[in-house]
């Protein structure tokens, strides 16, 4: 029996010291109740109690949690149910408000949510809803941070996890979506004949410009040719002019000698013609031109020009011989 008070002892100090010695865990706080009723909160680490007195009420995460709202179905502004579910981010922030300032916290973020996402979701259109994630995100936010405050919650973030339309409505946004990119293609398509359209019409538009300054340049070659032709016509009739007032007989028979040279070169400018019928007196016209070259040259050199020797007058032909068309 001497060795049971002993033991009684240790087994009430082991008690006591259970009940008093108090260990937090980081990312935790443990209310302290005296007789029920709330006094204090404990910090993570160690702490001592008053034996008897006070006990631990509420063990409160302090770490940010996820809460999952569950999917409900949503009747938008026009009239187009729609399924809908969220999560939730959170932290608490007063231990003692999130202990006894509502009962079963979570359970009652979970509905908040749930309700403000029907009123917030229903109060949009369809295509709202599906295209403004971020406005919806926004106002849940606002809305349901602001009715936590109270109870010691800070609600971090919102995010919608899925937007399920109705299949009939999903077919007709799939039609949609083809005849708009369709439609793209189109006018894609069309823009870009109309720019290889405008292309080929400033590359005619250049090419004619182009052609046109060549006629242009050309017709202005040929012109000053002409000038210059004509001013050598004029000077060759000035110099024949100037001879026949010294009474050279030769000067005359140029312009004779030239009219007759052409319609005889008429003559051999036939592909079909072989022979050529050359007249009598050729030869002596042969000797005339080039007496009057002579006398050009003369003229040109600023001297008086002696006058030509007839030259050898070649074998004569009966009239009417016929010569190859190489001897003429």
């Amino acid at each position: 029996m001497s060795y049971i008070v002993p033991l009684v002892l240790l087994v009430l100090a082991v008690f006591v010291a259970v009940n008093v010695i108090k260990i937090v865990p980081q990312g935790r706080e443990f209310t302290v109740e005296r007789f029920g009723r709330y006094t204090r909160t404990l910090k993570p680490g160690i702490s001592i109690l008053t034996p008897f007195v006070e006990s631990i009420g509420r063990r409160v995460n302090m770490m940010e949690q996820v809460l999952d709202v569950p999917q409900q179905e949503v009747i938008t502004k026009d009239n187009v149910s729609v399924k809908v579910d969220a999560i939730v981010f959170i932290q608490v922030m007063d231990a003692a408000a999130a202990a006894y300032r509502v009962d079963n916290l979570m359970y009652a973020i979970t509905q908040l949510s749930q309700t403000n996402l029907r009123t917030v979701v229903g109060s949009m259109e369809l295509d709202e809803v599906l295209s403004q994630r971020d406005q919806i995100n926004s106002r849940l936010l606002n809305t349901i941070d602001h009715a936590t405050s109270p109870w010691g919650v800070k609600v971090t973030r919102i995010e919608i996890k899925d937007l399920t339309p109705p299949p009939d409505i999903t077919n007709a946004m799939a039609r949609q979506m083809k005849a708009e990119r369709e439609k793209r293609a189109v006018i894609t398509e069309a823009e870009g004949e109309k720019q290889s359209a405008i292309a080929r019409a400033e590359g005619q538009k250049q090419a004619a410009i182009l052609e046109s300054e060549g006629r242009k340049e050309a017709a202005f070659r040929d012109a000053e040719a002409r000038e210059r032709s004509a001013g050598a016509e004029a000077k060759a009739t000035e110099l024949v002019s100037d001879a026949i007032a010294a009474g050279d007989v030769n000067a005359i028979n140029y312009f004779v000698a030239q009219k007759y040279v052409e319609a005889f070169g008429k003559l051999a400018e036939s592909p079909q013609a072989k022979t050529i019928i050359v007249p009598a007196e050729m030869s002596a016209l042969v000797g005339t031109l080039a007496g009057v070259g002579h006398l050009v040259k003369g003229a040109q050199s600023g001297q008086a020009a002696p006058r030509p020797a007839p030259p050898a007058a070649p074998p004569r032909r009966p009239p009417g011989t016929t010569v190859p068309k190489s001897e003429a």
